[in-house]
């Protein structure tokens, strides 16, 4: 299914909005200047902060050779204009803390982001970062009536990259060589493809055996949890930063790249009315498609597993919502 980009294209736009200037908000920050893809605004709450990193990272211009503007902000009026905005404001996960377990707290401020982002930047394309992605996707869609070719959610990439890196380890062979896709939910519902799975055009069920795949599947799906608990004291910043900077080159340089892309389902997978992870060409106008894969009927299985789980965090968010409105 294909839909059609329903603002003007903004592929010229130079400007990239980030909104919060964290671990993964400021090395993104790093990652779209170094790459020389576009001026890069952050912006965060905390006076000082964004303006210091944004120095930091202008200081370091003449020895990385660009000459991108970054600006750190306290005020959304500074990001007008933007093509594309990033949200990676939130709470990150603690040892022992699920990614619903900052549900509550971070719906307000996703919703609260996104619907000040657009205010300044109507035509941008809006990526959601903060957790649990999926649910703050569909909220951060739902906050600003945006069509689904412009909200969207770094997860699939995120994942995909965690099991092949996996793959790559295990036998020993260039990260580069290995290519994956992992579909579903960003949590322990994910659906990863060993199908789809290869090592140079060679599937990896061909290359190890089902226990192996079985054992990296379960560590793909505890990607971000595992490195909680070995650094005690926050998560993962430098994979999910190149995995979001990969969606926004895609979008800037129109390279209609395909991408497991967290969407607003309309029928596709048999969904609906579901922010889940599945893979996407991105372009110009956002999500230019989507791709129905064929899948088997346990894969299909998990994948409406993975949804209802979902569905059931969109809800507990609105009824935090309301309430907190009410």
């Amino acid at each position: 299914m294909v839909s059609s980009p329903s603002s003007p294209i903004l592929c010229n736009s130079p400007r990239v909005t980030i909104v919060g200037a964290g671990r993964v908000g400021s090395t993104l920050a790093q990652r779209i200047a170094e790459k020389n893809l576009a001026d890069v605004v952050l912006l965060d709450i905390v006076a000082g902060m964004p303006q210091g990193l944004a120095l930091d990272l202008m200081e370091a211009r003449g020895i990385e050779l660009h000459n991108r503007q970054i600006i750190g902000t306290n005020n959304y009026a500074d990001t007008s204009n933007s093509a594309i905005v990033v949200i990676t404001a939130g709470f990150p996960r603690k040892p022992g803390m699920s990614r619903d377990d900052l549900l509550k707290v971070n719906a307000k401020i996703v919703v609260a982001a996104a619907k000040n982002a657009i205010a300044f930047s109507p035509n941008a394309i809006l990526i959601v970062v903060t957790n649990p992605l999926d649910v703050m996707t569909y909220l951060a869609k739902q906050a600003t009536n945006l069509p689904r070719d412009r909200v969207m959610g770094m997860a699939g990439v995120l994942d995909s990259a965690r099991f092949e890196t996996f793959v790559a380890l295990e036998l020993g062979v260039l990260p580069a060589d290995v290519k994956a896709i992992v579909l579903g939910s960003h949590g322990d519902l994910m659906v990863p493809l060993p199908r789809y799975a290869t090592v140079n055009g060679i599937p990896v069920t061909e290359l190890l055996d089902q226990a192996t795949i079985e054992r990296m599947l379960a560590r793909t799906r505890n990607g971000g949890a595992e490195i909680v608990e070995l650094m005690q004291t926050g998560g993962a910043f430098f994979a999910p930063a190149s995995a979001a900077s990969v969606m926004v080159e895609s979008i800037l340089l129109n390279q209609s790249r395909l991408l497991p892309v967290a969407t607003y389902l309309q029928g596709e997978y048999g969904l609906e009315n579901v922010v889940i992870g599945v893979p996407c060409r991105l372009g110009c106008g956002g999500i230019e498609s989507v791709l129905e894969l064929t899948l088997s009927d346990g894969e299909k299985a998990a994948l409406q597993a993975s949804a209802q789980s979902v569905r059931q965090n969109i809800h507990r968010a609105q009824e935090i919502l309301a309430d907190v409105q009410g």
